[in-house]
């Protein structure tokens, strides 16, 4: 009884608390001037049209390397606690996925990739980039796998897919640190015509690496999941 009188009361105080949250909430009727400057000066400054692009990529590049590295251990973790007498998966054999599904996979697969690929590429022109992407691609992997139960990744490979980009991605935010402005700034490579597919310095090139190594990474987690 007391344990749910004190459950009760918890519950109470969280609500209480939101409430008081949402009732103080005002809606902006301007942009705040950080916000604005980053608005009217980013696209020239960097040369991408996408400023949300531009900002997780450059101007907070230390949180975008941390926010990969977090995904990293979270892949590591999930393989370790899966991990039972050093074999990952399950003798018991597997049902077949049905046709609906297969057909579906055959279909829609081409299109998930080839958009997963898109959303990376043009990361700095559009909505999009390097976690957008990569995530879409894992999701093309994850389908794939339900069409193909007994199916097996080739985990090794993608770790060491994953590896490289993300040895790369450190690499290229030195150059931008000796060669430019900061860590991961992307203008030692020229900016290029604005709005132009080849433009905005390194940032396709850091949105690029990123994508591979979040696909990768996801890939691995949902490997481990469905073994």
């Amino acid at each position: 009884m007391m344990r749910r009188i004190a459950a009760a009361a918890v519950v109470l105080l969280f609500a209480l608390l939101f409430a008081r949250l949402a009732a103080g909430y005002v809606e902006l009727d301007a942009l705040r001037p950080l916000a604005r400057f980053y608005l009217a000066e980013g696209p020239g400054d960097l040369g991408a049209p996408n400023i949300v692009t531009g900002i997780l990529i450059t101007y907070r590049g230390f949180d975008t390397l941390g926010e990969v590295a977090v995904l990293f251990m979270v892949a590591a973790s999930v393989g370790l606690l899966l991990k039972q007498d050093g074999v990952l998966g399950s003798d018991e054999p597997r049902r077949d996925a049905s046709e609906i599904v297969k057909t579906g996979t055959g279909v829609l697969l081409p299109l998930i990739f080839t958009f997963g690929a898109y959303v990376i590429v043009n990361g700095h022109l559009s909505a999009g980039g390097g976690f957008q992407g990569g995530a879409i691609v894992a999701s093309g992997v994850m389908l794939m796998l339900l069409a193909r139960p007994g199916m097996t990744l080739n985990v090794a490979l993608l770790s060491i897919v994953e590896s490289f980009a993300g040895v790369f991605y450190v690499l290229l935010g030195i150059l931008g640190l000796v060669l430019a402005g900061g860590f991961l700034d992307p203008r030692f490579l020229p900016k290029g015509e604005f709005g132009a597919f080849i433009s905005a310095g390194a940032i396709p090139l850091i949105s690029a690496l990123l994508g591979i190594k979040v696909g990768a990474e996801l890939s691995v987690i949902i490997d481990r999941f469905r073994n």
